[in-house]
């Protein structure tokens, strides 16, 4: 049974830095493409970071490159998100995702991803 669960969520002021955490039973992380997405209210679930099974690349949205990194501990299997230089409209929820797939390099497209979680919560205000 496939199981995530995202943690690290939190109200922060503009400026400061949250990290994410991504856990998952069933999967060793590392086999499979996992992504960070967010949807705000009112918005499409938009791709945020994904790192790939092979070699550990990366591929971010521009609005975030240089402020956030997707990260992963294998002896852990847990996948990480650290954001840096939070702006307002960074308040989204946060969701992980992983592709089914085997050592698929990863894209930030919401249908290459099978399994998601339920979210963390992230809000940027003063």
């Amino acid at each position: 049974q496939v199981r995530i669960v995202e943690s690290g969520g939190d109200l922060v002021q503009p400026g400061g830095s949250l990290r994410l955490s991504c856990a998952a039973s069933g999967f060793t992380l590392d086999h499979h493409a996992v992504a960070w997405f967010r949807q705000a209210p009112g918005k499409e679930r938009e791709g945020v970071s994904c790192i790939s099974p092979s070699d550990g690349s990366t591929v971010s949205t521009d609005s975030v490159k240089g402020r956030f990194t997707i990260s992963r501990d294998t002896a852990k299997n847990m996948i990480y998100l650290q954001m840096n230089s939070l702006k307002p409209e960074d308040t989204a929820n946060y969701y992980c995702a992983i592709d089914r797939g085997y050592g698929s390099s990863c894209q930030l497209s919401f249908y290459d991803y099978d399994y998601w979680g339920q979210g963390t919560q992230v809000t940027v205000s003063s």
